[in-house]
């Protein structure tokens, strides 16, 4: 297993000679604490420069509190993605400082407060208000990572006048993350308007030939406009997560 990045330790231990943090805080990051269900890596944040996310489907409310636990007594931030509401309310019981996004369904227990860590802004392009929770968890996510987002909504190639005046933007942003379902045909259409990597997103938006998302999917793959990469089907968090690697580049 590699060690850890010896950029981020230098920082970790500039911590702790600032009196900043605790020893116990600092040797919990370089430790990786397991139980019956999970091994939490509290060493991930300084091997690639961003800590454990937690992903919440499939885990009970217990588990990911559990987890979140020990990403605090690490000194960390903790980030859970994929939360229902039921969950995040016991979630909240154990950590009732945690800040609950529903729509998303994102929850941020911090330990630090948010800093600015990337060279720019984000933009998050979302196509339609049925694509808002996608593009919502990227938002949410990005912003958590240290990025300063701005988000267009519901400017989708229905009425693509709604894109074409928002050029400034567009133009301004560092990387853009657009998310749309259907056809997933915006990606396109905001690739050919910037100078700017795009990370598009499809969604499962669509009627029955959208197939949960795949002609959005393979839309976007066979893009003719230059510079688009693309995530997962419905993967707000790795486009937000490649948009914060991108932006801190120099």
């Amino acid at each position: 297993m590699p060690g850890p990045d010896p950029k981020r330790l230098r920082e970790l231990l500039d911590e702790v000679a600032a009196g900043r943090m605790a020893p116990a805080a600092a040797a919990a990051q370089l430790d990786t604490p397991e139980d019956d269900f999970s091994t939490v890596d509290t060493g991930r944040a300084l091997r690639t420069g961003v800590a454990e996310v937690v992903y919440g489907a499939g885990k009970s409310a217990e588990q990911i509190a559990s987890i979140v636990t020990r990403l605090r007594e690490a000194g960390q931030n903790a980030l859970v993605t994929r939360l229902d509401t039921p969950k995040a309310e016991n979630i909240l019981e154990v950590h009732p400082d945690a800040v609950w996004h529903p729509i998303p369904g994102v929850l941020v227990a911090r330990m630090h407060p948010w800093k600015d860590l990337g060279k720019g802004e984000v933009l998050v392009v979302c196509a339609g208000t049925s694509d808002l929770p996608v593009a919502e968890e990227a938002a949410v996510v990005a912003h958590e990572l240290g990025n300063r987002v701005l988000r267009l909504t519901d400017v989708g190639v229905a009425g693509i006048h709604r894109v074409l005046r928002r050029q400034t933007e567009l133009r301004s942003a560092r990387v853009v993350i657009v998310v749309a379902g259907m056809e997933g045909a915006l990606a396109s259409v905001v690739a050919g308007l910037t100078d700017k990597p795009v990370i598009a997103v499809p969604t499962s938006v669509g009627y029955g030939a959208a197939f949960g998302g795949l002609a959005a999917l393979l839309g976007m793959l066979n893009s003719c406009a230059p510079g688009v990469s693309v995530v997962n089907i419905d993967n707000g968090f790795g486009a937000a997560y490649q948009a914060a690697l991108i932006n801190r580049l120099d």
